[in-house]
């Protein structure tokens, strides 16, 4: 068992070698897995408006897979309404996806725990399986050129200044 203290003291430092390189600093909870194209999403919202990913491209998007029935998420929601309104002149767009409830579970839920908020509907999980999540909540940060750059699984502070830095240190890049 202590054999493998070398290796993950080893895969931090090599973590903290990357956000150096790149200039970022990385807050907790946050991976980089290798570059790969963003799946497809293309969903309506409440109001019946589609949004495509596709269309996107140009600027980071900060994609949100969540659930009413789900802990962390109901605890992240406000988090995330907060980080919308604290990043009110960034250019990273903020997509919400909420994972195979109806639409009046999410209007009840969103109005109570996140009303500023608008999510778009995955009635059937489709959308939410080929971006393969591995649980709820979980965000992705998509690149200007529609690469997943970073993921995030579970519940995080956005809204605290490490988390907002970082975005915001995302648009530098472009």
């Amino acid at each position: 068992m202590n054999r493998l203290l070398p290796v993950i003291f080893l895969t931090c430092l090599q973590a903290s070698a990357v956000a150096g390189e790149s200039g970022i600093t990385i807050p907790p909870g946050i991976m980089t897995p290798e570059p790969q194209p963003a799946p497809g999403l293309k969903l309506g919202n409440l109001d019946g408006e589609t949004y495509d990913i596709g269309t996107s491209r140009g600027h980071w998007v900060f994609v949100h897979f969540w659930a009413s029935w789900c802990g962390p998420c109901r605890k992240e929601m406000p988090t995330i309404q907060r980080m919308v309104t604290l990043l009110d002149e960034s250019t990273v767009e903020v997509v919400l996806v909420n994972t195979a409830e109806t639409e009046d579970t999410v209007f009840s839920f969103l109005g109570i725990v996140a009303p500023d908020l608008d999510t778009l509907l995955d009635y059937d999980g489709q959308v939410t399986e080929g971006w393969k999540p591995r649980g709820l909540p979980s965000s992705f940060l998509v690149d200007p050129g529609g690469q997943i750059r970073y993921q995030a699984l579970g519940d995080r502070p956005w809204d605290q200044p490490e988390y907002l830095d970082f975005i915001r240190s995302l648009e530098k890049q472009n």
